[in-house]
């Protein structure tokens, strides 16, 4: 008889795991509810990890993208009258993704067990965001489900867009650098020690290398007798500095330092009003608490700075006053964006101006986007052009010199 894996509330509500033996999944439920146990989770390990890796289908994070779809699909099922147990199961069935269709799979069991659909998508973390569960209940409560499902559903597809855009301006400059940094690296470490002979000659005969020649051997031969040192030497910085940056300091640290980088740093200052304005809106504009939408959105921004700023600003508003006071005071909010929330909020039409506002920042960023690379396009040329020169002149100035000595 299989064994199955199970997570469930108890009556108090507190959370609890283990295995249950049962002839089926539909006996493992019964038999849970019989324990007074409100499944969340129920499979079977061995099922689960068939053509997959080790459980890798309830954990790996599902793209925005494939959410988003099945979000739309939900809302048109549930539109053409089609009950919300049987639309989660065809979505399961139809899934393209066996990641996805097992999560649905889940998802529809659970609130066939009696979950809401906000409580069993809180169960599957990696495909569903705050954001998105709020929104849900909040349609759930207020009877817009259909409704606030497109919205959510609208919201992931704008942040993916951007997301694509962003790569998508960022990966020649990358590329670029890599292939600069490649050609560079197979210069000093195959050709230059090709002339190294020529060079020592020249040196023996009494005749002085100039200054870039001597740099550029001795970073040549830097590369090639220590490369085996330089690589593991890099990896374990790298570490480090991954591991610093995971604390809480190092995360304050960087983003305080992406605020102050030159140009970049006024994108990654308007990105996160961005997400902040975007989130706070849809949330609110779905009916979900002002106190909970901050808290979500301040989560959403991606810079702790503003995050901070964001709950503080909460606090003062559970004491009465009006949002725009304590974030005007933070001093990390433009000062039109901050007229624009506080004119919204006096015309009670705070959800409003916030996407709008959110959708002209956004603009505003691809526009700047659009002009950072094409600045920085020659700038890496230039860079890439500059390191191959000095390469070539270290290699070509001896021989120059050598030739004017004989002439």
């Amino acid at each position: 008889m299989p064994e199955f894996v199970y997570q469930a509330k108890t009556a108090s509500g507190d959370l609890t795991d283990g295995l249950i033996t049962a002839k089926s999944h539909q006996d493992a439920l019964a038999l849970l509810a019989q324990q007074s146990l409100f499944p969340l989770k129920v499979h079977n390990p061995e099922d689960v990890g068939k053509g997959l890796p080790l459980n890798l289908s309830l954990h790996r994070k599902i793209k925005s993208d494939a959410i988003a779809d099945i979000l739309t699909q939900l809302a048109d099922l549930l539109t053409n009258g089609v009950p919300l147990l049987e639309s989660l199961g065809l979505l399961a069935e139809q899934a393209p993704d066996r990641q996805l269709g097992l999560m649905m799979a889940e998802v529809h069991d659970a609130v066939e067990n009696g979950a809401n659909l906000d409580e069993a998508m809180a169960a599957h973390p990696q495909a569903f965001s705050p954001l998105t569960i709020n929104m849900v209940h909040a349609g759930l409560e207020g009877a817009f489900l259909e409704e606030s499902l497109e919205r959510v559903s609208s919201f992931l597809r704008k942040q993916s867009q951007l997301r694509a855009k962003v790569m998508s301006a960022i990966t020649y400059p990358v590329l670029l650098s890599i292939v600069g940094t490649a050609v560079a690296i197979v210069l000093l470490v195959l050709v230059v020690p090709m002339f190294e002979s020529f060079f020592d000659r020249l040196e023996r005969n009494g005749v002085g290398l100039p200054l870039v020649t001597t740099i550029l051997l001795t970073v040549s031969n830097a590369c090639t007798r220590y490369s085996l040192f330089v690589f593991p030497a890099v990896a374990g910085l790298a570490l480090l500095i991954r591991n610093f940056l995971a604390t809480d300091y190092g995360v304050r640290l960087l983003d305080r330092i992406k605020l102050r980088i030159p140009v970049a740093g006024s994108i990654f200052h308007d990105t996160a009003i961005s997400r902040f304005c975007r989130v706070l809106g849809t949330l609110l504009r779905n009916g979900v608490p002002i106190l909970k939408s901050l808290e979500i959105s301040s989560a959403s921004t991606g810079n702790t700075l503003l995050q901070d700023a964001i709950k503080d600003s909460a606090k003062h508003l559970s004491t009465g006053n009006l949002l725009s006071q304590p974030l005007a005071a933070s001093g990390l909010i433009p000062t039109q964006i901050m007229a624009m929330i506080r004119v919204a909020e006096e015309s009670n039409t705070l959800d409003e101006v916030l996407v709008t506002i959110s959708d002209r920042m956004d603009q505003k960023i691809e526009t700047r986007l659009e002009i950072m690379v094409r600045l920085l396009e020659p700038l890496m040329l230039l860079a890439i052009g500059a390191m191959v020169m000095f390469i070539i002149a270290g290699v070509l100035l001896p021989i120059i010199d050598l030739n004017s000595a004989i002439d």
